[in-house]
């Protein structure tokens, strides 16, 4: 345990020194797979632990992106950078929650993927939010005083805010919360017979991750300077469950190795031929046939064996 917290701790210090080592654009990089990083963990909590494959996840990326987008513009504080955008996705995410968790399998994938497409369409409608275009020229926040508009503070924001996301989810998922939710995965009817209020705890579940879902929108906002409708399109949901299928379900650490891994093979794949999306469908494909538990899974001595 001791020498795994050594290694993490050795990671978050690399990549808070990463911008001496390497240029703009490696650093760029590393940023965009922390912010997506942190998103795709948040589904992992759903998807891993909770067994639930939510296609709706969009939903809380764009809540947190829109509205850390409309607040910073009035004001650059932390407060419209990450409490705001975090509470409107845990409010969303507990409407959404209380109706979709009625449901399972197929129809909870529908009825999240349906709520995350009516954001989308009222998004690219509506002239407040920008319409099509969205809302653009975003400013970072001010920290204590230190303007994050600065490249090296925010990336040590950035650094910081996502090591602590993963900690948190680290001892959410070690906790005995996070055992009955693997309970759940495994056997629902049985965890409910011996007295455990399911429902309650797959709600409390989907409210986790759609808070940390949120936060993740307010960061990729901060990041890029501007948000569209996009971030409530059902291929936002797809890319995540797709980094963390790639990275190793129920893994936490896979979702963000899974992120690592597509963003940077979209950006080599991407500057040969247009046709990224092929070759990255083949990867995953060949994931799914000969390391179905993912890059953890292969890492750990898995391949070939069913997660």
């Amino acid at each position: 345990m001791i020498a795994r917290l050594l290694g993490v701790g050795a990671l978050v210090v690399a990549a808070a020194v990463f911008p001496a080592v390497a240029g703009a654009y490696p650093v760029k990089l590393l940023q965009e797979i922390l912010v997506w990083g942190v998103f795709a963990m948040s589904l992992d909590l759903l998807l891993g632990y909770a067994g639930m494959v939510s296609f709706g996840h969009s939903a809380f990326f764009g809540i947190g992106g829109y509205v850390a987008a409309l607040a910073l513009k009035q004001s650059p504080h932390l407060l419209s950078a990450l409490v705001l955008p975090a509470l409107a996705a845990a409010l969303a995410a507990l409407v959404i929650g209380f109706f979709s968790i009625r449901v399972s399998g197929v129809y909870f994938i529908m009825l999240t993927l349906a709520l995350s497409q009516m954001f989308y369409a009222y998004a690219f409608q509506v002239a407040w939010l920008g319409a099509e275009d969205g809302i653009i020229g975003v400013p970072r926040p001010r920290l204590l005083g230190l303007d994050l508009a600065n490249a090296t503070a925010f990336h040590l924001y950035l650094v910081a805010l996502i090591g602590l996301a993963a900690l948190v989810l680290w001892r959410v998922v070690r906790s005995p919360f996070g055992h009955v939710l693997r309970g759940i995965q495994e056997n629902e009817g049985r965890m409910e017979a011996v007295g455990y209020a399911v429902q309650r705890y797959k709600l409390v579940a989907f409210v986790m991750a759609g808070t940390l879902g949120g936060v993740a929108g307010s960061l990729y906002t901060q990041f890029v300077g501007s948000i569209t409708p996009d971030a409530f399109f059902w291929t936002t949901s797809g890319e995540a469950l797709l980094m963390v299928i790639i990275g190793g379900t129920g893994t936490l650490w896979g979702a963000l190795l899974g992120a690592g891994a597509f963003i940077l093979l979209q950006s080599l794949v991407s500057s040969y031929t247009e046709r990224w999306m092929l070759i990255l469908g083949l990867t995953f494909v060949l994931f799914v046939l000969f390391a179905p538990g993912g890059i953890v899974g292969a890492l750990s001595g898995r391949v070939g064996r069913r997660a």
